[in-house]
């Protein structure tokens, strides 16, 4: 497996929408462990293809809290969502893509989500709460959509800035 560098706001690639996957083959499984292992190394609780600098509908994602049941790593491949429930959550989120910054998003606290696995088998499952905000986080990456885009204009571009400096200061050493 190979960690693949994040992309990191902003970044054109980022803003795009993403591209259904037709092809389940063996390098689609292997990209999907190599992201799998670069959320958790980062660490985060979920990533999305463009994140790592593939334009496609894919994304993978681990909200597991319990560390003696072990983690529960899912990968998604062209993932809707079929339903949301009327009732909402707040979650401070953050993202792989915009290190170091958070901020309360209000979405709906439960989804159901169809998709396929790696190898093209359908999937349908409802997720709830911490679930439900990552799975609905990441799709929105996959239709280039980042959390910040949910904020007042001002603090977004804010946090744009903080990530100019940022990369401008990576760029430099």
């Amino acid at each position: 497996m190979t960690l693949k560098p994040i992309l990191i706001h902003p970044d054109p690639r980022l803003k795009k929408h993403c591209d259904p996957v037709t092809e389940f083959d063996k390098d689609l499984a292997r990209f999907a462990d190599d992201m799998l292992e670069t959320m958790y190394d980062a660490p985060g609780i979920g990533l999305a293809a463009p994140q790592v600098g593939l334009i496609k509908r894919m994304l993978v994602m681990d909200c597991a809290k319990d560390t003696k049941a072990g983690p529960e790593p899912m990968v998604l491949v062209n993932p809707e969502v079929t339903w949301k429930s009327d009732e909402l959550n707040v979650y401070e989120e953050g993202c792989l893509s915009i290190p170091g910054q958070y901020a309360e998003v209000e979405r709906p606290k439960m989804v159901r989500v169809k998709w396929q696995d790696v190898e093209g088998k359908a999937h349908e499952q409802e997720f709830d709460e911490l679930w439900a905000t990552c799975v609905q986080h990441e799709i929105d990456h996959l239709d280039g959509v980042l959390f910040i885009d949910y904020l007042k204009p001002l603090k977004r571009q804010m946090i744009t800035r903080k990530m100019q400096k940022l990369k401008r200061e990576k760029a430099r050493l």
